[in-house]
C-alpha cells in the first residue's frame, strides 16, 4: 500500500523569513499595508491546514467505525493500515500546522511594531540583528518550541515584554471580530445564547472583519 505523501508548505520558512526580514528591504522599510497582506496570506494557509486535519481526523472516525463492524482479519488489517497512514498524515500537517502558527505570530507581532511606530508610540524594536533573526527561524523550525513558547521568546527579541507595553500589545492581539467571538464563547458558558445562533452570529462577524481585510490588500 503506497504510504501517505509528506504535505508540502505552502511557501517555504526561510522564503517567508527572507521576505519579512529583507534581502532586498530592511524590516523597518516593511510597510504595514505589507505587513498586514502577508499577515493574510498565513492567515489563509493555516485556515486550510485546519481543514485538513478536520478532514483527516473525519477519514480516521469512519475507518475505524469500519474496522469495528468487520469481522475479516484480512479486512481489518487493511483498515488499520489505513488508519496509521492517516495519522501520520495528521502528525504531518500538524507540524506543519505548528509552523504556519509561528509565522503568523511573527508578521502579526512586526504588524503590531510597525502600527504603533506609526502613531509614535516607543512600541518594540524593529533593529533586529542577523543573530535574531537566525534565532527566530531555527525557533520557527524547531518542533520542540511550542506556540506559547515562540510567543514569549519573540516578544522578547522584539522588546514586547516591557510592564508598559503589555496593556498595549494585549489591545492588539485579537481583532474586534475575533474579541466578539470570545464574547459569544462566554455567552455560550452562561447559556445565554443557543450554539446555533452564536455559531451565525460569528461567522457573520468573521466574513465581515476578513472582507474588510481583503479589501486592504
Amino acid at each position: 500500500m503506497p504510504s501517505s505523501p509528506r504535505p508540502e508548505p505552502d511557501q517555504p520558512i526561510m522564503a517567508l523569513i527572507d521576505k519579512i526580514f529583507g534581502k532586498t528591504k530592511s524590516l523597518s522599510e516593511l510597510t504595514t499595508q505589507e505587513l498586514r497582506r502577508e499577515e493574510i496570506l498565513v492567515t489563509k494557509q493555516r485556515d486550510r491546514l485546519f481543514k485538513k486535519i478536520e478532514t483527516i481526523a473525519a477519514a480516521k472516525q469512519k475507518i475505524f467505525q469500519q474496522g469495528a463492524t468487520q469481522k475479516s482479519p484480512e479486512l481489518r488489517k487493511a483498515l488499520a493500515q489505513d488508519f496509521e497512514l492517516k495519522t501520520q498524515e495528521q502528525l504531518l500537517t500538524a507540524r506543519e500546522l505548528n509552523l504556519r502558527s509561528k509565522e503568523l505570530l511573527t508578521v502579526s507581532r512586526l504588524r503590531i511594531v510597525q502600527e504603533n511606530r506609526g502613531k509614535g508610540r516607543a512600541l518594540g524594536r524593529l533593529n533586529l540583528t542577523d543573530k535574531d533573526v537566525a534565532r527566530i527561524s531555527g525557533w520557527i523550525e524547531d518542533d520542540a518550541v511550542t506556540q506559547d513558547v515562540y510567543n514569549d521568546r519573540l516578544n522578547a527579541i522584539l522588546e514586547l515584554g516591557a510592564e508598559t507595553d503589555k496593556a498595549a500589545l494585549g489591545d492588539a492581539q485579537l481583532t474586534g471580530a475575533g474579541q466578539e467571538l470570545m464574547d459569544l464563547w462566554n455567552q455560550m458558558d452562561r447559556g445565554t445564547v443557543k450554539p446555533d445562533e452564536a455559531f451565525e452570529e460569528a461567522d457573520r462577524k468573521v466574513r465581515q472583519r476578513n472582507a474588510a481585510l481583503d479589501r486592504e490588500v
